[in-house]
Parts: C-alpha cells; structure tokens; sequence
C-alpha cells in the first residue's frame, strides 16, 4: 500500500509539472490516453485553434459535462465549422441538448442527420404516446456517490460505485475504480446498510453491472482487464464478462466467458426471466453503431459435462441498434426489451426506451418520456412488473446517481403509425412530410419523419381520418382509415410514394442531378417569342401534368441560339420564357407554382462555337422544363 500511494504521489508531482509547463504535444497525449481531466485543464491554456477546440469539447462531452463543452463546440462551429467530421455535428447537438438549448441543438443535429429535427414537439407528442409515467426519486443524500448498474438480488439489490476511496484512480475522470456494492431499500427508496458486495469479486479494476440467477447461485458481472492494448492507434483495457458461482456462501469459480476478448469490450450483462438468455452491450466486429446489443444463448451442462456454454453472439439487428450507443438492456416478460440509446431521437444523451418483441422480431423503440427521461444521461433501467416499481441511474445532477421510480398507466392513445418508403425501390425515405386530416380535411397534425422514415399520430375513436405522405419530386399519395373503440389501438400503415421519373415516361433524372419533363422542343421564330400553334400542342401536354399533380412546381427555361449580342439573348430569352408561363397562367395553372429564367446563349446543349449548322442552331434555341419541387 505504501508503494501505490508513492506511485500515486510520483504520478500526481509529475502531473504538477506538466500543469506548469503545458503543450499541445502534451495535451494531445493526455487526451490520447483518455485522461480527459488533466487534458481539458490543459488545453484551456492553448488557444483557439481546431485541434484544441475540438479535443477541449471533446474532453468535456466523454466526461458528459455539457454546460463546459458547448463553449469549446460553439467556438468550433464558429471558426472551423467546413472542415468538422459528420461526428462532430452529433457531439455538439447532444452538448446543446444536454443544457436544453433545443432550438440550436435541432439546428446542427438538421445538419447531421440530413433532415428537419424537432425535439420539443417530439417531447410533447411522447407525453400522449408513453404507456406509463413514472413518478422518481433519488435512492442516496448525496448526489455525489457515482452510484449506477443496479440489480435485484434476493430481498436486496447490487449496484456498481466508485464510492471506495482506497482504489486507484482512474484518469478518465479522476475518480476511484468500480466496485460492487450491495444494499437493502427502505420502504421510502432509500439505500441503507451499504456494503462491499465480496472480496473475490472486487478487484483494484473496475467491475460493474451485475445479474442473478433466479436461485442466486450463479452472476454474471463486467471486469475491466487489466491489460492494455492495441486497438488501431490506441492503447486500450477492454471491458469483459464474467461468470461466477456461489458456494458455501462464497463467490468461486470466477471465469471470463469466451465471448469477451482483448480486443473489444463486452458489458453491461443481464439474463432473461428464464435465464436462458444472457443479453450485453458489445461494439465487437459486426456492430452497427460504437456499441450494440447482442444475446447468447446459454446451454447448461449435460451429462458429461461441467461447465455451461453459450452460443455465438446475436446482434438484435437495426430496429434496435443505430450507429451510436445502444447500452444497458434490461429484458422483462414476454421478451420485452428496455434498453438506453443515444442513437434513437430523445431528449439528450442516452435515453431509455422500450421494445415489444412479437412475432419473432422487436418493434420500434419508443422513448419512455420526460417523466423519466432528461437531458442528460438515462440508463441502467430495472423493472419489477408485478408492482411496476424499479430503479435506473441517471447523471442529471452532475454525477451518477440511482433513483427508484413508481410507473402508472397514462391515459390510452389511439394512434397511426408506419413508415414511408419508396414505392418502386423500396428505399425508406426520411425527411418525408407525413400529414394527418381529419373527415372534414381539416389538418391535425404534421410531421417530417426521421431517419427510420416512420411516422406515429395520435387519434381519437370512431372517427374517419385520411393521412398523406409527401415529399419533393414524389406523387403525394393519401390513404382514408376509421377508429373504433377497443382500446389502445395502433394502425399501422404503410405509405409507398412513387417518384414522378418512374410514374411519367416523359420525367427523367438528367446527369446533372436534376429532373425534368423531356418534352419535344418548342420552336421559336428567329428572333421571336411569339407561342406559335404546334408549340400550344406541346404545352398542353404540360398543362395536363401540371393538373394531374397539382403540387408540381416547375421551372421553364428557355435558351437561344449565338447570335445576336449577349444582352438581345438574355432579353430574347426572358422574353420566351415568360411567354411560355403566362400560356400555362391562361389555361388554368396557378402562377405560383411556375418560374420563368431566360438564360441568353449561355448554356448550349451543342458547344459549336462561331461555326455552327442551322439544325445545332434549332437544338441549342430551346425551351426546357426543370421540376422544382
């Protein structure tokens, strides 16, 4: 013990020095080491260039201090803001979330995402979506304690703390290592009798999230190795699942499962109700995002054999898991799944969410709500479902702390939902607007739909109402449902929209990205903008499809030939355009939905110089129709 604290007052005389003497190439190693502590303070000496913004940022938002990395974020955005990764836009977005600036934060996740994202309106529609609300409270006095990882076992509980001081530090956030601990609950939630959870599981390295057999025999828990290594350019101590079993009031035969390796962490363990199951977060090779949730099936001993064995790791797929964290599951009855994810949209850092498993596969997580969700991060969630109380772990006060939580039914909803994709390629579509009419057409809600392109309403019983998906350079399409009365009813609908370029032989997506309606050329006479009798029987083809998609909004553009001066061109062709539009104007089409340009020679489509045929003279004097919406 002498020697550690030597080595302890070794390391911290040297970080003084450090202090004394900063460097980017010092703070860069810092940071590279994951000692986010020592290298924000750090880099709060070293300027405002991008590398120290961003690694300042960074640094606070690994340790989820929000308040201090929106500073360092913003000045990034501010200064550097065309040379950021796409991940860069995510962290700033959650550090906005994380102080509740909601407004800026759904501008940059906008950005990230690629489409519109409103996270207070999201907030509210949760409120009438949730099954229950959830009335919490914290479990300790101090908000302080880094107390998280909770389970059941017996009449107490187990959680994971860095409450014991004698530990090592950890450079991460300079607090003592995890240890297990051990507890009873008060009746008014409170945890009491505080305890070491066993020597022969505790270690001066981390363990954390423990489970139980139903019979308290067996657990299974995540240790931290104690060697580093290599992963890529990093030097790394993976994270790893143990198995350990329970013998003459002993905690014995403690083996790492095969699954876990040097090489990526497994964690955060917890079995089924059967415990047949033992489900984990993971990001091993095969993940989707930087950490999924995966199960193994555990096959018990036979005849033969001792040990239990398990099959090969099963990732829950994509409607679980994104391409951020997905943590911390918690399976309830009927293979029910609750788990935290900062990838699915929430209120800010990880949320809690829930998914119903039904015929073989997992629906759609929905947030559990702003009665149990915050800004900041949400996880580690535990149920018992005969008297709907459990706990969960939240750092919303600065620290991890644990609260219980009571949940009552809310009120049931009526709802519409399903997602919207592409009808010829089946590609979902996010950024679709989804529309929800009432019998009269009368509008009672919108919304632009995210990433997994699904939509969700609320509605309300025996009533007739009518939902509309649209989308720019799409055929809207409506589809008429009826509500009755058997309780909480969802209707799920699947709206499939068809691009006009599939729906219409004559829309055609060009090479320069655009779309236009490919009609035959509109011919002028020289120097002319009169429109001449052929040219009406081509534009009534365009009024015709102008009528048949009544949201089309299009451009007409038309273009001359090379002689004449620049200016008679310009004006020449502004002319025809014009033309062209109040024709459609004056058979019915209404002049909002139409813009003329007149692009002068400028833009030939044969590039025949002071040499050109009569017929390069005809194809380069044009009129050409780009659909704008």
């Amino acid at each position: 013990m002498k020697n550690v604290c030597l080595l302890l007052c070794l390391l911290a005389a040297s970080w003084t020095v450090h202090a004394q003497r900063p460097s980017i190439k010092k703070a860069n190693q810092l940071f590279a080491q994951k000692s986010y502590v020592e290298a924000a303070k750090m880099y709060q000496t070293l300027g405002q260039s991008q590398e120290v913004l961003q690694n300042l940022a960074d640094s606070y938002y690994y340790n989820s201090e929000m308040k201090l990395a929106r500073t360092p974020y913003t000045g990034l955005f501010t200064h550097y803001k065309d040379s950021l990764k796409p991940e860069v836009y995510f962290r700033y977005a959650q550090a906005l979330k994380g102080v509740k600036d909601y407004a800026k934060a759904d501008e940059i996740m906008g950005e990230y995402l690629g489409f519109a994202v409103d996270t207070e309106k999201f907030i509210t529609n949760l409120s009438q979506l949730v099954p229950y609300n959830y009335e919490i409270q914290i479990m300790t006095q101090s908000s302080r304690t880094g107390d998280f990882g909770i389970a059941y076992y017996g009449d107490k509980v187990v959680f994971s703390s860095y409450r014991n001081r004698e530990n090592p530090i950890f450079s991460w956030n300079k607090q003592p290592y995890l240890d297990l601990y051990q507890a009873e609950v008060t009746k008014d939630k409170k945890l009491v009798n505080i305890q070491p959870f066993s020597e022969d599981i505790n270690t001066k390295t981390h363990e954390s999230n423990a489970t139980f057999t139903k019979d308290g025999k067996t657990m299974y828990f995540s240790r931290t190795s104690e060697n580093r290594v290599h992963i890529g350019e990093e030097l790394v101590a993976t994270v790893k699942l143990y198995r350990a079993e329970l013998v003459n009031d002993v905690w014995t035969h403690i083996t790492e499962l095969p699954f876990s390796s040097d090489h990526y962490s497994t964690q955060h363990p917890v079995l089924n109700p059967e415990n047949t199951r033992l489900y984990f977060s993971s990001d091993m090779p095969g993940t989707i995002g930087s950490f999924d949730i995966f199960y193994v099936d555990i096959i018990q001993p036979f005849e033969g054999y001792v040990d239990e064995s398990y099959s090969e790791p099963v990732n829950l797929g994509k409607t679980i898991n994104t391409a951020h964290r997905e943590q911390f599951p918690f399976v309830g009855a009927e293979g029910t799944l609750y788990f935290a994810s900062d990838g699915h949209q929430g209120m800010g850092g990880l949320d809690l969410f829930v998914s119903k498993f039904y015929n073989n596969a997992y629906s759609k997580p929905l947030n559990l709500g702003a009665t149990i969700n915050s800004e900041m991060d949400d996880f580690g969630y535990v149920l018992k479902e005969d008297d709907d109380t459990g706990y969960f772990a939240s750092n919303r006060m600065g620290h991890d702390n644990l609260y219980a939580f009571t949940r009552t039914e809310n009120e049931r909803q009526f709802t519409v939902e399903g997602y919207v994709q592409d009808k010829v390629s089946k590609d979902l579509l996010p950024g679709t607007t989804v529309t929800l009419f009432d019998e009269n057409d009368v509008l009672v809600d919108q919304m632009v739909v995210g990433e997994d392109a699904q939509y969700i309403f609320n509605t309300q019983p025996n009533k007739d109402y009518s939902i509309e998906a649209h989308r720019n350079f799409y055929i809207p399409t409506t589809e008429q449902f009826t509500t009755n009365d058997d309780g909480n009813i969802t209707f799920n609908i699947e709206l499939s929209i068809e691009s006009y370029d599939d729906a219409e032989d004559i829309v055609v997506t060009k090479d320069d990205g655009y779309i236009y309606i490919e009609l035959e050329n509109i011919y002028f006479d020289f120097g002319k903008y009169d429109i001449k009798p052929e040219a009406e029987r081509i534009l009534d083809i365009l009024v015709y499809l102008l009528n048949k998609y009544p949201r089309m909004e299009i451009q007409l553009g038309a273009h001359t030939d090379n002689r004449s001066s620049d200016l008679f061109n310009l004006h020449l062709s502004h002319n025809r355009a014009a033309a062209t539009l109040e024709y459609l104007v004056e058979n019915g089409i209404d002049r909002k939905r139409l813009r003329s340009k007149g692009y002068g020679k400028h833009v030939p489509l044969v590039d025949c110089g002071d040499d050109c045929t009569e017929a390069e003279h005809s194809i380069n004097r044009r009129c050409e129709f780009l659909i704008l919406k």
